[in-house]
């Protein structure tokens, strides 16, 4: 068992560790940046519906839903809501594209809001959460993001490498660590990754520590010896403090959109996820893949990620995205 912790071996410039300590942008401001090249794409089609004064009809609704399929909604979840919209406009007439922006804003928060329950907290720490997913999609990048906003919460934190698949893996995690100033429970490349998680459970629980973090190697739903190393760490986990891994954390790269939601449908089945962190949102037009993941698998997002920067995840507001979207 190792540790490691202390200075960032390669420091940002004074001006980055301010950025990064302080951000100037609230939430919204920063949700509302991070989702521009998707509100760009959205807007401009909805922008034509927004702007008539008369009574929505068919013709509307058509153009409504070609805007939401490019924003990567699906047709499933683009289905849902303008059956909604349909239902409500046959009650009571939408008065013009304004109430109708209104009215589907109202749409896609209480859909985002469904599956956003109460966050699992263990009676006595440490909570355990298993960041999972396939690779490339910024797992361990998310890991030492999640450290550093646990952090800013006020709350004691240890990472754990269990990716010991991928040699990179640990040593990247070792930057965020030191980035993120918490300590780190790694083994060497090859090792078993229930033994050092073995290992972070007991130190995190000798530590009085509240957040144990574990980076998992990345897997496909269909590599069955990789599938059975997590359950034996799911297992491992469980035996150490009843009912961990409090949260299973699948990281969906956002720019992937609905190819990525199938892959991590697939994945949810096998992994006994309980929420999303969607990644990359910032470099995408396609971030209405967050609707389509609450409607299509009742998973709440619970972060995404807008950035490089140790600061750029942000806890996940339904009203701050739609508003984001569509103001």
């Amino acid at each position: 068992m190792k540790f490691f912790g202390g200075k960032d071996p390669t420091p940002s410039s004074p001006d980055e560790e301010n950025e990064e300590a302080s951000p100037s942008l609230g939430l919204f401001a920063r949700m509302k940046q991070a989702v521009s090249r998707t509100r760009e794409s959205l807007s401009t089609r909805i922008e034509g519906i927004a702007a008539l004064t008369r009574v929505v009809d068919e013709q509307d609704f058509e153009a409504l839903e070609a805007a939401l399929l490019s924003s990567d909604i699906g047709l499933q979840t683009t289905t849902a809501i303008l059956d909604a919209l349909r239902e409500r406009a046959l009650r009571k007439d939408i008065q013009g594209g304004d109430e109708l922006r209104a009215l589907l804003k109202e749409q896609m928060i209480a859909i985002l809001r469904a599956p956003q329950g109460e966050i699992p907290s263990p009676e006595t720490p440490p909570k355990v959460t298993f960041l999972v997913g396939v690779n490339g999609t910024g797992k361990t990048t998310t890991s030492g993001k999640l450290a550093a906003w646990s952090r800013a919460q006020g709350n004691s934190v240890l990472l754990c490498a269990a990716d010991t698949f991928r040699a990179a893996a640990i040593e990247q995690l070792e930057v965020w660590a030191a980035r993120s100033g918490v300590e780190m429970i790694k083994t060497k490349h090859g090792g078993d990754p229930a033994a050092v998680l073995y290992d972070a459970i007991s130190a995190a629980k000798a530590r009085n520590i509240h957040d144990l973090y574990v980076d998992t190697a990345g897997r496909l739903h269909t590599k069955t010896g990789l599938m059975d190393e997590l359950d034996k760490m799911r297992r491992t986990a469980a035996r150490l403090i009843p009912g961990a891994p409090h949260e299973v954390l699948l990281v969906m790269d956002a720019t992937t959109g609905q190819n990525g939601l199938q892959q991590a449908r697939l994945f949810t089945e096998s992994a006994g996820v309980t929420g999303i962190v969607l990644t990359k949102l910032d470099g995408t037009a396609k971030g209405g893949i967050a609707v389509a993941i609450a409607k299509e698998m009742n998973l709440p997002v619970r972060f995404v990620g807008v950035g490089e920067k140790m600061l750029d995840l942000l806890e996940f507001s339904p009203e701050a995205f739609v508003d984001s979207l569509l103001e």
